[in-house]
C-alpha cells in the first residue's frame, strides 16, 4: 500500500473541513451522524478504541484501525497525535477505505463495500434530483 497516498487522502479532506479531529470531535460527530468513517491509529489507546467504536454503532459509521500511529496521522492533520479522527464526507471516506482494502481486503473489504454503496446510492440521489 503507498501509504502516502492514502495519508493524502486525509489531507485533502482536512483542507476541505471534511474531518473531526480527536476524541470528543470524532465522538460528537459519530454520534450526530455526521461521521462516515472513524478511523482509529494502530497506537490509539484501548480506552480511544472503545470510545470510537461505542460511537460509531449510534451514529451507524464504520469504524476502522489503520496501519497508521497517531504521530503519521498528527502530521497530515497538522494536530498533535490523534488517536481517532472522523471522515464526515461519504466519497472520501469510501476512497480512503477502499484503498487500505487494496492491500488488505480481509480487513477492510467489509468497511470498503458498505461505504461504496453509500457513495453509490448518494450519487444516484444527486442525480436523480437534477
Amino acid at each position: 500500500m503507498n501509504a502516502d497516498r492514502n495519508l493524502q487522502l486525509l489531507g485533502i479532506a482536512k483542507k476541505a473541513g471534511m474531518l473531526a479531529v480527536g476524541g470528543d470531535a470524532v465522538c460528537t460527530a459519530a454520534q450526530t451522524g455526521k461521521a462516515r468513517l472513524v478511523i482509529s491509529a494502530i497506537d490509539a489507546a484501548p480506552g480511544s478504541l472503545r470510545r470510537a467504536r461505542y460511537a460509531t454503532e449510534i451514529g451507524r459509521a464504520q469504524h476502522v484501525t489503520v496501519p497508521y500511529t497517531k504521530f503519521e496521522l498528527g502530521s497530515v492533520v497538522g494536530r498533535g497525535s490523534p488517536g481517532t479522527i472522523a471522515v464526515l464526507d461519504t466519497g472520501l471516506a469510501a476512497g480512503f477505505v477502499s484503498k487500505l482494502a487494496e492491500t488488505d481486503p480481509e480487513r477492510y473489504g467489509d468497511a470498503a463495500k458498505k461505504l461504496a454503496e453509500k457513495a453509490d446510492a448518494l450519487a444516484k440521489k444527486r442525480r436523480s434530483a437534477k
